[in-house]
């Protein structure tokens, strides 16, 4: 009895966010602002008396309590009440604050399964290995307004888009303080100072939200709607993306609907049941990362992961999501083998419930964020996935090109003497270039594990060779059709493997062939960005021509870039033996002279010097189909840029 006298006690005073709408919205699956109904929100009673408003989902629960510092961790002193049908537990406890921890203690209905569990929709934590939420107020004054304004032809397919991509826990630590890492705050004037002198355009940054294993670098989620607590507050990390704004760099954000952890205090058997996830295994866990799958076929579950993509959008302002491991959600075979997985409804093997999702998904952060761009990680040859939605498409802006990446690393391991014989790898993209709005990834993926990082990789016996071979792929990389990512240490020439839980090694900065390296991407960079050709039509195939793609006994590529207006075009010519190429005839389409805007053989680069003297005159002789010609040297394991003045 004194339960019933206390929650009818509290039942007239107490404040609800949620709308018979919301409500029929939610459990409708089309409820895509969860987190301003659900999780914890300061508030106050129809008295005036302050403390927060908590509200989770958890229709197979008998009881559910909220337990924290304010109670002594009781699990019977604060209960929260049922909210009609929909599975909603709500409740008003005064004198609740700011910076509370608190978890919700489910009894249920279940083979009176009990747990304590962290708040699905909280917006800030505890730094890991603590478990428990904490209230918290996500208000801040942004001074981004600029960039809100204009990001659109930033982000746009005819902008120059390079992504430099981060982890935050290790790109810079702080040696005299036991090794720790940066704090939002700190990354927010040496991280953005350096991005901004290396020229890249974006920044994109592996899952920020929250994680109980660092290990995992952030895929394996628990906190949706929260940012790690290890570098700040919710505050903090908004400061961070605020100044990159200000200073002219975009913000992309890994995200992962894909799977969830098994860590107990997370989503998976949430109130005794398969809440989130699917109770079959085989469609229900993922073999791969031995985590939870989501059943992307129930409403709320709908809700609640397009709640949290528009959430980043929202709040933080963040100017896209890069979506992880797409694959593995449009496929119900995914990494299964016969008899291990559940065919659809049609008895095929695409995941049409997330198929629904992606598409809803896309279309509701276009709608609700014009100049936003949402990127697919998606490594198969799946169709359309960013073509729009009312075309079949699944709606992403760009999707990753894992074939280029995985082509070009192949062919950069082999010895020059027998590229020849491997040429296809190096062309075989402008096959398919067009089918997708690519970007060009360098990513984290291929140097972790064994792969070693991309300076060890590249083929040669020294130290010459191997520098110059990363720098004609760094050539490669900015002048082909497509958007640039690179992974953070590839531009200093990084020879250890990434390792989560060191800096990288910024001392190599003070031997030469690791300033080149640095140099040639900050120029790479500039050159990207002031040079129509090398970006407005990367998605169309209107800016690319081959001169010659055949040449493989030279193992020598040529081809031109053009702007939108078709004006003056840039030649690309790359040579990937330790041979010089003097005297290399290549036909372009105008006489003059055509200046030399960068050599990856510089001497600045850390290169031989070899090249054409600042340009070349084009002579009337036709050559390759084209009216004029020029006599070109090209450097070996290396590349020229040229363009007519």
């Amino acid at each position: 009895m004194a339960q019933i006298r206390s929650r009818k006690r509290l039942l007239p005073n107490c404040p609800t966010l949620l709308s018979e709408d919301d409500l029929h919205f939610f459990n409708e699956g089309t409820q895509f602002r969860l987190y301003d109904k659900l999780g914890a929100h300061l508030a106050h009673d129809k008295d005036g008396v302050e403390g927060v408003y908590f509200a989770v989902w958890a229709p197979n629960a008998r009881k559910v309590s909220v337990i924290g510092d304010f109670n002594g961790w009781n699990r019977d002193s604060r209960r929260l009440h049922p909210k009609g049908p929909s599975g909603i537990w709500e409740g008003f406890i005064p004198g609740v604050g700011q910076g509370t921890n608190y978890k919700y203690f489910i009894h249920s209905n279940h083979h009176g399964y009990r747990i304590e569990k962290a708040d699905p929709l909280a917006f800030h934590t505890e730094i890991p290995p603590k478990t428990a939420s904490v209230v918290w107020d996500i208000s801040y004054e942004w001074a981004d307004r600029e960039w809100m304004a204009k990001r659109g032809d930033r982000n746009g397919m005819r902008a120059p888009v390079s992504i430099y991509e981060i982890h935050l826990g290790s790109w810079m630590r702080v040696p005299e303080e036991g090794g720790r890492s940066l704090n939002y705050r700190e990354l927010a004037t040496k991280l953005v100072e350096y991005v901004k002198r290396m020229g890249f355009t974006h920044v994109e940054f592996l899952p920020v939200m929250e994680h109980p294993f660092g290990g995992s670098w952030g895929y394996q989620t628990t906190g949706y709607f929260a940012p790690t607590s290890r570098f700040g507050t919710p505050q903090d990390f908004m400061f961070l993306i605020d100044r990159l704004h200000q200073n002219g760099i975009g913000v992309f954000l890994d995200w992962v609907p894909s799977h969830f952890p098994t860590d107990a205090h997370g989503l998976g058997f949430f109130d005794g049941t398969h809440l989130y996830e699917h109770q079959d295994s085989r469609e229900g866990f993922h073999p791969d990362w031995a985590s939870f799958i989501f059943n992307y076929g129930r409403h709320e579950v709908r809700s609640f992961l397009i709640s949290s993509a528009l959430f980043w959008l929202d709040k933080y302002h963040v100017d896209g999501l890069r979506v992880d491991a797409v694959a593995s959600m449009l496929y119900r075979d995914y990494s299964r083998k016969s008899g291990e997985w559940i065919p659809n409804r049609y008895g095929g093997r695409e995941n049409i419930e997330a198929i629904d999702i992606l598409r809803r998904m896309n279309e509701e952060a276009y709608k609700n964020h014009p100049g936003i761009q949402m990127i697919a990680e998606e490594s198969t040859s799946w169709g359309g996935v960013s073509r729009p939605t009312y075309v079949g498409g699944l709606g992403f802006g760009y999707k990753w090109d894992m074939g280029w990446m995985h082509d070009t690393l192949v062919y950069m391991k082999k010895d020059g003497i027998h590229r020849k014989y491997h040429h296809n790898q190096l062309t075989f993209r402008m096959l398919y270039a067009w089918h997708e709005n690519f970007i060009l990834p360098l990513s984290h993926d291929e140097i972790v594990h064994g792969k070693c990082s991309l300076i060890t990789q590249m083929s040669g016996c020294d130290d010459w060779q191997k520098f110059a071979n990363l720098r004609a792929l760094f050539l490669n990389q900015w002048t082909q059709p497509g958007k640039k990512l690179l992974f953070m240490g590839g531009e200093i020439a990084q020879r250890d493997e990434w390792w989560h839980e060191k800096s990288l090694d910024w001392h190599l900065l003070q031997w030469e062939p690791h300033q080149g390296v640095q140099r040639l991407v900050a120029d790479l960079n500039r050159l990207y960005r002031e040079t129509p050709p090398l970006h407005e039509l990367d998605t169309e195939q209107a800016g690319f021509e081959w001169v010659d793609c055949s040449d493989c006994d030279a193992s020598v590529l040529t081809y031109l870039r053009y702007d939108k207006d078709r004006g003056r075009p840039v030649l690309v010519a790359l040579n990937y033996t330790s041979v010089p190429r003097a005297g290399y005839r290549v036909g372009v389409p105008r006489g003059g002279y055509w200046r030399e805007l960068l050599n990856s053989d510089a001497r600045d680069y850390w290169g031989g010097g070899i090249g054409n003297g600042g340009g070349v005159w084009a002579s009337e002789e036709p050559s390759h189909g084209r009216p004029c010609s020029l006599w070109l040297t090209i450097p070996p394991l290396g590349g020229v840029i040229l363009r007519p003045d």
